[in-house]
């Protein structure tokens, strides 16, 4: 009997759980290596006295993603693993006192969208309709494949693609092409929000990123029965039980070479080696290559591309209920493309967009009776050492207070009974995402996705990377595509 072949994973975010699950399941003795005391990376929850908060993603889109993992080893679906299906998407809020709500019934939404802002219901239709378009026509060839290797360039799917070229709007900014559609400019203002989805700027992001909204209105809004830190419970659990093992508190120091094209294995904080016949880094590709593989040049390559933005959290629980608002939330700056020019610039705009999480709407348990959790984030910039947090953090937070008071009518800040905050600086510490950008490098222009890193190591043939930081990208599916991208390299290989 043959011996397993034996896999490293360096990292246990969301994508370095699916692809312990991946390898386990194609029986591979697989050992994953996470430095903190704990796993999921930024998926993962806090308590704050009785408020239980999920310190990183909001938003479930995609679940069968999660739901194929379990499938491999033709096992029922984790008996803890149930979410909720989200009647309601989102509901947004502008200072003038225009609302609107989307729904998971797409003609319910359009129908709202075109009464409450007055836009053409073809026009709400057509837009939708395109951005499931744009998905059939590019999103599967380019979002569950590698870039990177020509058997994905020789398929039909991809001529087919380049023949719709003009209708996947690659040489528009996402906002040209919603201004061109839309009459109301706060229709396209909801429209651009999806650029941030990648932490990207919708006034430079490719029109292509209109696919956004299909990931949430062809396959649903969900919150899993336990909130979002359920995913990582849920397929940790899965790992365990295929045999994975889960090295906590323990950092990798460097990646061992075989020779100029080979990886022999990883060597800890510790002192300790482990040889593998693959390598997968779950960490943010400039770490990798500037503290594992010491390859100063390859780390100062990755950094010419521009980073994605970055996040400022205030974690609040809040003494009272609001039954105007959902699980989303949405309160808009009156000027977003002055919001998107400070962030590129480095800095807090003035009146900053704020999104409001609070899933004790759905998960009672989340907080006291008649009391909420109310996971609040602004837009940030990345962490470009020169900023004055403390002082930025001073002045946003005064202006997200004042900017939810004027909408709720009355002043927060008796309400806020604990607070915890994260800023950029927090986010790199915590999870070792390079200057606190969320999503690695920003898609602020139409090639970025093909100058993302690829999934394969270019010199190393048993090194792979996956994870928000290399291809197709960041959030949740995503991440878990990359997984799904480098289990079929290896098949491959």
């Amino acid at each position: 009997m043959s011996e397993k072949k034996k896999a490293g994973i360096i990292g246990s975010g969301i994508a370095g759980l699916a692809m312990a699950v991946r390898l386990a399941a194609k029986g591979y003795e697989v050992t994953v290596f996470e430095a903190s005391d704990r796993v999921g990376g930024k998926l993962h929850e806090f308590w704050d006295g009785p408020y239980r908060f999920d310190f990183g993603p909001s938003l479930f889109t995609m679940p069968h993603l999660v739901e194929e993992l379990f499938e491999l080893q033709k096992v029922p679906l984790d008996s803890n693993f149930e979410y909720h299906s989200l009647p309601i998407i989102c509901k947004y809020f502008w200072d003038d006192g225009t609302q609107t709500t989307t729904f998971a019934d797409l003609q319910k939404t359009i129908e709202t969208l075109a009464k409450d802002l007055s836009e053409s219901p073809d026009k709400l239709e057509e837009h939708f309709s395109q951005s499931k378009k744009k998905y059939d026509l590019v999103g599967k060839t380019f979002l569950e494949h590698s870039l990177h290797r020509w058997k994905t360039w020789l398929t039909g799917s991809v001529a087919n693609a380049l023949l719709h070229l003009p209708q996947l709007d690659v040489f528009k900014t996402m906002h040209q092409a919603n201004v061109k559609r839309f009459a109301n400019s706060k229709t396209v203002q909801l429209f651009d929000r999806y650029a941030t989805y990648n932490g990207s700027n919708p006034y430079k992001a490719p029109g292509l990123l209109n696919i956004i909204p299909h990931f949430e209105y062809g396959y649903g809004a969900h919150l899993p029965k336990k909130g979002m830190y359920q995913i990582t419970q849920s397929i940790h659990h899965y790992a365990l039980n295929l045999g994975v093992k889960f090295e906590l508190n323990s950092k990798v120091t460097a990646i061992d070479r075989l020779h100029s094209s080979k990886i022999k294995g990883l060597t800890l904080e510790s002192g300790s080696s482990y040889d593998f016949d693959v390598v997968v880094s779950n960490m943010d590709a400039y770490y990798t290559y500037n503290e594992l593989l010491k390859d100063r040049e390859k780390a100062a390559k990755l950094l010419k591309q521009e980073r994605s933005s970055s996040a400022l959290i205030f974690y609040w629980g809040i003494d009272r209920s609001f039954p105007q608002f959902d699980l989303h939330n949405i309160l808009f700056s009156k000027d977003y493309e002055r919001e998107f020019d400070h962030i590129g610039k480095g800095e807090l705009y003035d009146d900053p967009t704020v999104y409001i999480h609070i899933t004790s709407k759905y998960l009672p348990e989340d907080a006291p009776e008649g009391h909420e959790n109310w996971f609040t984030m602004i837009n940030a910039p990345y962490n470009n050492g020169q900023q004055d947090w403390e002082e930025m953090i001073k002045v946003a937070r005064e202006k997200i207070i004042q900017k939810i008071s004027n909408q709720i009518g009355f002043d927060l800040t008796k309400y806020i009974q604990t607070e915890t905050i994260v800023d950029p600086r927090t986010i790199e510490n915590k999870t070792l995402s390079y200057t606190g950008s969320l999503y690695g490098t920003s898609s602020n222009d139409q090639w970025a996705a093909f100058a993302r890193h690829p999934n394969q190591s270019p010199q190393y043939s048993n090194l792979y990377f996956i994870g928000g930081s290399v291809h197709p990208g960041g959030g949740i599916p995503l991440c878990l595509l990359s997984a799904k991208i480098v289990d079929d390299l290896i098949t491959q290989e």
